[in-house]
């Protein structure tokens, strides 16, 4: 039976970053496949000049995510004077040559963005690996053992319990998560469950998984073009109920 890598994501603030558009950093309600991708990166200590090996990674993950505290949407509304003496010319490329910023509007002035975040949020999330390296193995390890400090979208929003929940044997990605109890996160109440003994959360998973015959599928664009840092790229994703027992984790 195939071997499932089971992420909890829980934390104060997480950033699902969606496309930017102008200063509106906005986010979706899921985490993309490029953050996924990023995530294990950077656990496994890639840095920038390994794109093609982040690329690769990034093309043999499948997942499919739980929301068992959707959390609340958060704008934070941040600006920052560029004219300030420490902000003028002290930029540098790691090729030391000074970054030039320009003539667009943010050269100087005040510049004004929006940043979007989950508040207070918990998510499950089931990953799986077509074949080759690292293996599920080596990112678990990652995982509990980082390279350097994880981050959940953004490099402010800490996690606030290890990322790396468990591995498990399921039949698929949905399996997965239907077989996991509730999570639940202390002084913090759990969903409630329906008569029958059930509790229906919303999730996400990619189209052709087995899944609710009620779920309805959407284009996303969340990969990661990593060789140019730039997002692209199109695929379909399945959003509906599924149905779990009602436990909790505590």
């Amino acid at each position: 039976m195939p071997e499932y890598l089971l992420l909890r994501f829980e934390a104060p603030l997480m950033s699902f970053g969606a496309p930017t558009v102008d200063q509106q950093g906005v986010i979706q309600p899921f985490p993309a496949l490029s953050m996924i991708a990023g995530l294990f990166a950077n656990a496994l200590g890639f840095d920038h000049a390994d794109h093609d090996a982040t690329q690769h990674l990034q093309r043999r993950i499948r997942y499919a995510v739980r929301a068992d505290r959707p959390g609340e949407a958060l704008r934070d509304y941040q600006t920052v004077d560029l004219g300030q003496d420490f902000m003028v010319d002290t930029g540098w490329t790691t090729r030391g040559v000074l970054e030039e910023r320009g003539s667009g509007e943010a050269t100087s002035g005040t510049h004004i963005r929006y940043r979007d975040y989950w508040a207070d949020a918990l998510f499950l999330v089931a990953v799986e690996l077509a074949d080759g390296t690292p293996t599920l193995e080596n990112i678990s390890h990652a995982l509990d053992w980082p390279a350097r400090p994880l981050f959940l979208g953004r490099k402010t929003c800490l996690p606030s319990v290890p990322v790396r929940w468990k591995q498990v044997e399921a039949t698929g990605l949905l399996a997965a998560l239907t077989r996991e109890p509730l999570l639940t996160t202390q002084g913090r109440p759990g969903l409630n469950g329906s008569r029958d003994g059930s509790t229906k959360l919303r999730a996400w998973w990619p189209d052709g998984e087995a899944g609710a015959p009620d779920s309805v599928v959407f284009p996303v664009t969340d990969e990661r073009d990593w060789r140019n840092q730039i997002h692209g790229g199109r695929r379909l994703v399945r959003h509906g109920l599924i149905n779990l027992e009602v436990a909790a984790n505590g």
